[in-house]
């Protein structure tokens, strides 16, 4: 497993203080990317609850603002293998009414998607040559 990965999932697991999905994709190339963690929860701080209204993933914008630090401003194919992945669906409100018209739970849901966005932004930046072996 990944640094980027194990770093999400450790945010994931801690109840208080609570990491949105933005910021637990985002953290864990903080450091890489030149960011506090500091600076990396502010950006993200509104992200949560699908930008606090329901709207974008907060854990698929997250991974839209690690690809724009590391230089990637053509997010097509991370789009392209999400809306794959999930449907066409890249609203927090429609992904979360489809887990639950699946008889499925939130929580698990919402980290399932922030680790596959990390996995995902973790990849296209080391296809890209953004990422070496132990990071940036």
């Amino acid at each position: 497993m990944s640094k980027y990965l194990e770093r999400a999932k450790e945010l994931r697991a801690i109840v208080t203080p609570h990491y949105n999905c933005g910021q637990s994709v985002v953290l864990p190339f903080a450091a890489d990317a030149g960011l506090t963690e500091q600076q990396a929860l502010g950006i993200c701080a509104n992200f949560g609850g699908g930008l606090k209204r329901a709207a974008a993933c907060g854990a698929i914008t997250g991974g839209l603002v690690v690809l724009g630090l590391f230089g990637i401003d053509d997010p097509s194919e991370y789009y392209r293998r999400l809306r794959a992945g999930h449907d066409g669906m890249l609203d927090c409100t429609q992904l979360l009414q489809r887990n639950k018209a699946l008889g499925r739970e939130k929580k698990p849901h919402c980290d399932a998607l922030v680790f596959e966005c990390v996995a995902l932004v973790e990849e296209l930046l080391r296809a890209r040559g953004r990422l070496g072996q132990d990071g940036a």
